[in-house]
């Protein structure tokens, strides 16, 4: 009787032990994973699908739900999370949401990118007043002679006018192509989709670097005090702040791959 409960019991903590490890054990847990985790945790703990479960594994994954349900309740967090989640090209259908919320982190999206668009063109602007400018009398331009494509077809397509458009149009045209672009594979790193698109999506890779860069869990920074801690002994006590830092540089280190030889 007590082996089968056991074994009611693990059954019943096997996603919370499946998302711990997602968490611990991947090198880069980005926090766009907690939404849709936090997500699928509350729908294997509703109510309705539990009611077949036995009385041990209901009344477990019941008061799993009820702290569940207490996590990331906040407007603030839950924009956060559901930013970072779409930003994140394996989570970016946001499925776990309803169409009436999906529809609210995109128009979030579209602001928040306007305006970090605009905070960039204003700096970039003050940049260029500090700048000092160049007497026009001592920078002569040399006379360059047209050549005969220019005198042909120059008038033509000089005049051409090009249209503008504005950060807001530009953004919605980067979410729309965003959305419609293939969902990344999850076991993928959206870190390097977001390197190889950044030139394609340059407004939303700009979000994405301020959100993807934080860390869902404090694991990574816990095992680098937790690998000082097996450098630094009593037995090693007289190695130098310099030393220290480079045998934990070597040891995080230990395993990349060496750079091609071109």
């Amino acid at each position: 009787m007590d082996i089968s409960t056991a074994e009611e019991i693990a059954s019943a903590l096997k996603p919370i032990k499946d998302a711990t490890c997602i968490m611990s054990e991947d090198s880069t847990p980005t926090l766009s994973v907690i939404a849709p985790l936090h997500a699928q945790l509350l729908h294997d703990t509703e109510a309705a699908g539990v009611a077949a479960e036995t009385p041990v594994i209901r009344e477990i994954k019941l008061a799993i739900r009820e702290d569940l349900v207490k996590r990331y309740s906040c407007a603030r967090n839950k924009h956060m999370l559901y930013t970072s989640s779409f930003l994140d090209p394996r989570f970016k259908a946001l499925p776990f949401l309803t169409t009436k919320d999906q529809l609210e982190v995109h128009a979030n999206v579209l602001a928040e990118a306007a305006a970090l668009q605009s905070h960039v063109n204003s700096e970039a602007g003050e940049d260029k007043s500090e700048t000092p400018q160049p007497d026009p009398e001592e920078a002569t331009p040399p006379k360059i002679r047209p050549s005969a494509l220019f005198t042909l077809l120059g008038k033509t397509f000089t005049e051409v006018s090009v249209v503008h458009k504005s950060t807001s149009t530009r953004a919605k045209e980067e979410l729309k192509t965003y959305l419609e672009a293939p969902p990344l594979p999850l076991s993928e790193n959206p870190l390097s989709w977001w390197r190889t698109h950044e030139t394609a999506f340059p407004l939303l890779a700009r979000q994405a670097k301020r959100y993807l860069c934080i860390p869902g869990t404090s694991v990574a920074a816990e095992r680098v005090f937790s690998t000082a801690g097996d450098i630094v002994t009593a037995q090693r006590s007289s190695l130098t702040p310099e030393h220290v830092d480079q045998l934990l540089f070597l040891q995080k280190n230990l395993n990349v791959a060496p750079a091609k030889e071109q």
